[in-house]
């Protein structure tokens, strides 16, 4: 039974971080049109529109690297917080390397953006800190014994007639 509760943790805090990994790349790409002096007033819809997208896409790629990760600290009671944050930066990482053209003949990749493979990291290091807020901090826990209740308090001793 506390697996089956564990699993819903553990699925709230994917979503949680894979919101904010795709806030984190929405907020970067777009941030040299939000450092223009001349832009105008961005419409809050098309906000709303862009952020539904870079979580989509952002959960959708991520998610096979980042079950490892929590199969991995899970399966071994990983609970530190530098353990989570540098499997996110992996994960971030493989996520942008996976869609760059992989060139067979040299062993290298091909057009990667040092700046886009910065900004996908540094969203896996950001949502592996938020997934580890959420979830991360009780890994394994599902696996250890209840703690035994304290017995109740005694129960009050009958009057007894004094002699």
């Amino acid at each position: 039974m506390a697996l089956i509760g564990r699993l819903f943790v553990v699925f709230f805090a994917f979503l949680l971080a894979c919101f904010a990994a795709g806030a984190i790349v929405v907020v970067a790409v777009l941030y040299p049109e939000f450092s223009d002096l001349d832009a105008r007033e961005i419409d809050p819809s098309a906000i709303h529109v862009v952020l539904g997208f870079g979580f989509i896409f952002i959960s959708g790629f991520a998610l096979l690297p980042a079950l490892i990760v929590v199969l991995i600290t899970e399966a071994f009671s990983i609970r530190g917080v530098l353990t989570y944050a540098v499997g996110g930066a992996i994960v971030g990482a493989a996520c942008y390397l996976g869609l760059t053209p992989f060139d067979t003949q040299t062993m290298q990749f091909d057009g990667i953006v040092r700046r886009h493979l910065e900004i996908m990291t540094g969203a896996g290091i950001v949502a592996g800190i938020v997934y580890w807020m959420i979830a991360g901090r009780r890994a394994g826990a599902w696996r250890e014994p209840p703690r035994p209740l304290r017995p109740p308090p005694p129960l009050p001793s009958q009057s007894r007639p004094q002699p």
